[in-house]
């Protein structure tokens, strides 16, 4: 079986920076063979020069949210009426032209290290809710899209089948639902899993997916050993709601509907009670914290420490893609715990760098994923040590350098499966990214 020898500068190995080691990786795109102290390439091997570290994992993302980068921060409002320039947004796209903006966006992404993302993916059908021809066409274009950009995706299917806890879907938000979470499973049902694709569901929020139907959205990811994912008390409002039509706050609702559990991932998690991170952290439900977007929507800040220290396993997404840096995500979940406690050093490096890569993968269903070890998956991103951003510090502290100095732009090489994405800063499928998001949003203007 032909071995593809990478020799990694530096590496990053769970707990520290090694030099000089050898990845041994098969044409099935594993890793046969980790090797430490190599000191020189050997012959014939692709050197990556700076730090490796698995590829990271986007937990949380809605492509088409890319194309309100810019618009949406002019002037001033809430979550709310963000919402509504992103349902204008929604209503213009097509499975092609969805198709054209995903692949770009997922570009982008391989550019900035990612090698994995959740596609958090309710926009389903045509414009007044009629289905495709396929019925789910929106949701092949996403796929097609992530293959063409080279990454992995867990199409995370989304039942949304109300305005709010029992209203029905207003005229922009007919092309979100299926009616009933029976007919969401029939659909999502169709789907199949192939090379790179894992397929889960989500429960969009315990206001979109009324209480009596959220069992059926759970015992669809149970039944198939699935991810489930859940916008979470993003916003107070949605808490308030909650408990005027229920009587409990929405993690008390999702516990009583047993949709909470070890597969199960919280998206944001943000206003939570001392009962509710009990809940989270005793079934082991993870927690996704999207801190550049939490920001730019004034959402919060979430109780990161606390539901960890619960037992809830953290990863992390770029949710609304205000950017689309992981490392920026990292670190901004560490920097925002500061400025809350006033105090530093909530987690090290290693600990943030374990969310947006391991802790992330397992989140999405990529469990063989975000490790540099032997049997995992062969992906991983090196990031340049010599940018005026990481350029000085001794590479002993280059995960420390990588967490809270680099940035997206210091990726220089993904490898995905154990082929070459992104060569030395550029995607080799896609030639020209910028470009390529230029055209896929300038079409929906018009």
């Amino acid at each position: 079986m032909p071995l593809t020898t990478y020799w990694l500068e530096h590496a990053w190995l769970d707990t520290n920076v090694e030099p000089g080691v050898a990845l041994e990786v098969s044409s099935e795109g594993r890793i046969e063979a980790v090797r430490t102290g190599v000191e020189t390439p050997p012959p014939g091997a692709v050197v990556l020069r700076g730090l490796t570290i698995p590829g990271l994992a986007n937990a949380h993302s809605h492509a088409f949210h890319r194309a309100l980068r810019g618009t949406v921060q002019v002037g001033s409002g809430t979550f709310w009426t963000w919402r509504e320039v992103m349902y204008t947004v929604a209503q213009r796209l097509t499975p092609d032209s969805y198709f054209a903006l995903a692949r770009a966006v997922y570009a982008e992404m391989a550019l900035a290290g990612i090698t994995s993302v959740g596609e958090f993916h309710y926009l389903h059908h045509a414009p007044g809710g009629s289905a495709y021809a396929d019925p789910n066409a929106m949701g092949e274009a996403l796929i097609a899209a992530a293959a063409e950009a080279g990454i992995r995706i867990t199409l995370l299917d989304t039942a949304y089948l109300s305005a709010g806890f029992g209203a029905a879907p207003e005229q922009h938000q007919l092309r979100f639902t299926d009616g009933t979470a029976e007919k969401w499973a029939e659909r999502v049902s169709a789907l199949k899993e192939r090379d790179g694709v894992r397929i889960g569901a989500a429960i969009h929020s315990v206001r979109a997916v009324p209480a009596d139907q959220l069992s059926t959205v759970a015992r669809w990811a149970q039944d198939r050993q699935a991810p489930l994912h859940v916008h979470l008390s993003e916003q107070t409002a949605e808490n308030e709601a909650c408990l005027a039509a229920h009587g409990r706050t929405p993690t008390q609702l999702l516990a009583d509907h047993e949709v909470l559990g070890a597969r199960t991932t919280g998206v944001h998690n943000t206003h939570m009670t001392e009962g509710d991170i009990a809940l989270i952290g005793g079934s082991s439900t993870g927690t996704c914290m999207c801190p550049t977007t939490e920001r730019d929507l004034a959402d919060g800040i979430g109780p990161a420490v606390a539901l960890q220290r619960a037992g809830s396993p953290l990863s992390l997404g770029s949710d609304s893609h205000a950017v689309i840096d992981l490392l920026e995500e990292a670190r901004a979940m560490e920097l925002n715990e500061r400025l809350r406690t006033r105090t530093r050093g909530h987690w090290t490096a290693a600990a943030l760098l374990r969310a947006a890569t391991a802790d992330g993968h397992a989140a999405l269903g990529w469990a063989d994923a975000g490790t540099l070890e032997q049997g995992a998956l062969a992906d991983f991103t090196t990031i340049t040590l010599d940018s005026v951003r990481t350029a000085g510090p001794v590479p002993r502290l280059a995960a420390e350098t990588a967490v809270f100095a680099a940035t997206a732009a210091d990726v220089h090489h993904v490898v995905v499966g154990g082929r070459a994405v992104v060569r030395d800063g550029a995607h080799v499928s896609v030639p020209d990214v910028g470009q390529a998001l230029a055209d896929a949003i300038a079409a929906l203007r018009s």
